[in-house]
């Protein structure tokens, strides 16, 4: 069992963030004695995507940048003996796995041993049976693209404690890619709740990435982050009580205030004294947050409680078409025209399908389906207006009239509008569920024996 501190960097909150980011992190893991690094790729509607992918191509479904996110630092990380966990194994972590070695192979290192986790989706009999008893009529009739269970980090610790140099997941809580090298770093029981729960919140503050070091946090002005175009990304130092400190890459832009930690902190969180994970309920209730020195500031006062009995399911179904064309307008009575424009395609279209008017510049980012705050909106002077309308349909043929309608508007008027761009595309729905964790177990296996 060890007992010093445990060092972990971030190198990527989502899927498409940015692949430049990970090698300062890594040098800086290196040159401090860092122990782990994790990518975190995995969103909802990512992994319904991913699946997608996978049922085109049996050996894809994984994370399009695993390449980019690895190359630049995977050699530096197998010699250092940090190691890599991350969820961009997706809808297929074996076929992550296989792709990761043989770029070890493409690029002269030595094979990794690479674990694989699953267990996460969800298609036995009766696992959909339970799910839909929860869900009831929610769930008859649709189109099911996936459907995960949020696993926890015991697995993970179980096979890098068997000397796995990675660790491919799919869909399991963002903070368990932290708790579970912790765990298989200080042997802590997997009922050691305190210690549970400062990991798992070390672990929250770094699952988006540069959000913690000043990404999400700037506004001009008012919250100014320095060396923006350079962000680095975030590393957590645990210790073995449970203690805290958040750091970013060296010699990189970005900010690790009071302030970058609070909010991210807060991010995503109902009840602070019970956020939910599949390996304990954290309680940051009492949290301290401390700046200890530049880009440095420390946590403490977390604990945590017994873990839930269930798994948060996610499911994602196919949802019909979404259709979105933007037109713009400019100059005299801009707005005026594009509201005109608006209740032209209303009017045309009918009751086809239900329809939303943005006015980019105006009203655009406000949850208003139904158009009732752009109706109540007085009309005003903007001379630089984009109009988008969207809607959906499960018809194919009957949401490209979107598309077509505002296309007519280049001569059918009003006046001048121009630049059009369209896009029809599946829509992805989502519900969510929770099930018992004795019905969807985790495990994992080595890539060789899988």
């Amino acid at each position: 069992m060890e007992t010093n501190s445990f060092k972990i960097g971030c190198a990527t909150g989502f899927s498409g963030d940015r692949s430049d980011g990970v090698l300062p992190v890594v040098r800086t893991l290196v040159d401090t004695g860092g122990h782990a690094l994790i990518f975190e790729t995995l969103a909802e509607r990512t992994l319904a995507l991913a699946q997608l992918e996978k049922n085109r191509n049996p050996e894809l479904g994984y994370e399009p940048l695993l390449v980019d996110l690895l190359t630049p630092v995977l050699g530096m990380c197998l010699q250092h003996n940090i190691r890599i966990i991350s969820n961009f194994g997706a809808a297929n972590p074996p076929a992550a796995a296989r792709r990761i070695q043989l770029l070890a192979q493409e690029l002269g290192l030595r094979a990794p041993r690479i674990a694989v986790l699953s267990g996460d989706q969800l298609n036995r009999p009766d696992q959909l049976a339970y799910l839909r008893e929860q869900l009831g009529p929610d769930l008859d009739g649709l189109d099911i693209v996936s459907a995960n269970a949020y696993q926890g980090a015991g697995e993970i610790a179980q096979a890098l404690r068997a000397g796995a140099d990675i660790v491919v997941a799919g869909r399991v809580a963002d903070p368990s890619l932290v708790l579970g090298p912790a765990l298989a770093h200080f042997g802590w029981a997997d009922d050691d709740w305190h210690r549970l729960g400062c990991a798992t919140i070390a672990g929250h503050l770094l699952e988006c990435g540069t959000q913690v070091s000043g990404g999400y946090f700037a506004v001009p002005g008012l919250k100014d982050v320095p060396g923006m175009d350079n962000l680095g990304f975030p590393i957590a130092e645990i210790s073995a009580a449970g203690d805290i400190a958040i750091s970013k890459a060296a010699n990189t832009g970005g900010l690790v205030s009071e302030q970058t930690v609070k909010e991210q902190l807060l991010y995503e969180v109902h009840d602070p004294a019970a956020y939910l994970t599949p390996d304990v309920t954290a309680d940051i209730s009492q949290v301290t947050v401390a700046q200890s020195g530049p880009d440095v500031v420390r946590v403490g006062q977390v604990t945590g409680h017994q873990r839930p009995d269930t798994l948060k399911v996610n499911i994602c179904h196919h949802g019909g078409w979404l259709a979105e064309a933007e037109i713009s307008y400019a100059g005299v009575q801009a707005e005026a025209r594009a509201r005109l424009a608006a209740d032209v395609v209303r009017k045309r279209l009918g009751s086809a399908m239900p329809l939303r008017a943005d006015l980019i510049g105006v009203a655009s980012v406000f949850g208003d389906d139904a158009g009732d705050y752009l109706r109540a909106y007085p009309v005003g002077a903007a001379r630089d207006v984009r109009l988008r309308i969207a809607g959906t349909h499960a018809q194919k043929e009957v949401a490209e009239r979107v598309l077509r309608e505002v296309t007519a508007l280049y001569c059918c008027g009003p006046a001048g509008g121009g630049g059009v761009r369209t896009s029809l595309r599946p829509r992805l729905n989502s519900l969510s569920s929770t099930i018992p964790r004795e019905l969807a177990p985790a495990s994992w296996s080595f890539m060789e024996d899988a």
